[in-house]
This record gives C-alpha cells, sequence and structure tokens, in this order.
C-alpha cells in the first residue's frame, strides 16, 4: 500500500511539473523591422584600405517556442542592405611637378550588397505580468550578394555568432511589442577586390536595434 502512494505521488507530481511548464510555454511568430550598424575594418595589418560597411535598414522574422519557464529557442531570418564602402588610406602622388586634379590621391568606392542571415538561437527568459525580459545567443549563416558581378564582384557565405538581449511587452492576449538589441560577429564578406583577394580578412561586428510586433499561440 505504501508503495502504491508512493507512486500515485510521483505520478502527481510528474503531471503537476508538466502542467506547470505547459502554463509557461508559449510560441510566438514576430515581425520586426532593424537597423544595422558595422564597424570598420582593415584587412591583417593592412594600411592600403578600409572597408567601412554604410549603415542600412531591413527586416527580420522570428519563429519562438518557450518550452520551459526559462529556457527557449529561436529561428529567425533577416535581409538588408549591406552596402560595402572601400577607403584607400595611403596618398600616392605622381612626379612633381603636377597640374591641378592629375595627381594620384585616396580613392573611395562603394559596392551595392544585400545581406541575408539565417541563425538558430537558444533563449533565456524570464515573466513578469505582461512583460517578458529575454536574452539569446546562437550561430548563423551570412549570405551576401553583391547587386553586380562586375570587377571581381563575388557572393559569400560564412559562419555568425548571434547575440542580444530584450523586452516582449504583451499588451494583448495574442499580440505584444517586441524591442531587441542584437550582434553579429563575422569575418569581413570579401565580396569585391581586394577584399575577397586578402586572406587576412578582418572581423567585423554588426549592432541591429530591433521593433517589432509578435503573434502568441
Amino acid at each position: 500500500m505504501r508503495l502504491h502512494s508512493s507512486g500515485v505521488g510521483l505520478i502527481l507530481s510528474f503531471l503537476l511539473a508538466a502542467g506547470c511548464a505547459a502554463a509557461h510555454a508559449q510560441t510566438t511568430v514576430a515581425l520586426n523591422a532593424l537597423g544595422a550598424f558595422t564597424n570598420s575594418t582593415t584587412p591583417g595589418n593592412s594600411n592600403f584600405y578600409r572597408v567601412s560597411p554604410a549603415a542600412a535598414v531591413g527586416g527580420m522574422l522570428e519563429f519562438r517556442h518557450i518550452y520551459h519557464p526559462w529556457l527557449g529557442w529561436e529561428g529567425s531570418y533577416s535581409l538588408r542592405r549591406a552596402n560595402e564602402v572601400y577607403d584607400e588610406l595611403i596618398f600616392y602622388p605622381a612626379p612633381a611637378p603636377c597640374p591641378v586634379n592629375s595627381c594620384l590621391g585616396p580613392e573611395q568606392y562603394t559596392v551595392p550588397d544585400y545581406a541575408q542571415e539565417f541563425t538558430a538561437d537558444w533563449i533565456a527568459s524570464g515573466h513578469t505580468a505582461s512583460l517578458r525580459p529575454f536574452a539569446l545567443f546562437g550561430v548563423g549563416l551570412l549570405l551576401n550578394h553583391p547587386v553586380s558581378s562586375a570587377n571581381g564582384n563575388t557572393n559569400t557565405t560564412q559562419p555568425a555568432f548571434d547575440y542580444g538581449a530584450g523586452l516582449d511587452w504583451g499588451f494583448a492576449r495574442h499580440v505584444g511589442l517586441r524591442v531587441q538589441y542584437r550582434g553579429d560577429l563575422y569575418r569581413a564578406p570579401g565580396v569585391a577586390p581586394p577584399n575577397n583577394t586578402n586572406p587576412n580578412i578582418g572581423f567585423m561586428n554588426t549592432s541591429e536595434p530591433v521593433l517589432g510586433v509578435y503573434c502568441k499561440f
């Protein structure tokens, strides 16, 4: 009889724990707008040129599942402009004397580019009233597509490390507002010469403030 009571107690405890977890579980789909701000870099110790990606805007789609009061996972897809601006750092004067406007000097040119990213992240979150703060980290694939393949421009695919934090505000039963900061760390995409011919391409970090609306199921 004692064994039977203990077994019933274990089953009830398991069902209670499962019920509590289910009560906190949620699945959301979010549509976001984002800004992208990327630091400049130079390949290796190069003093000849600098890559300065232009600030850009884009969009992101997220699918997120919280399966435990504190833990969950997420998959996301984003698309944004990722124009690369190349600055020549060294001035090359022509032999003196040289007429005005004929001396060679620092040059700047822009390579129009689009970036897509697919990520898979772990989510750590809390919950109080209608607010859910969260943090995320994971990995992704970053795909860069130059608008033109002229002048040696090439598509690239590379891994990226993804991290961030934010806050969900459920202002209605199934709808809420999501504010977050996300960051991506990756090697500079070698989409254009001389970056795609240099083996010592530096690292870049893209900061992304994100604002969106999510639907909860």
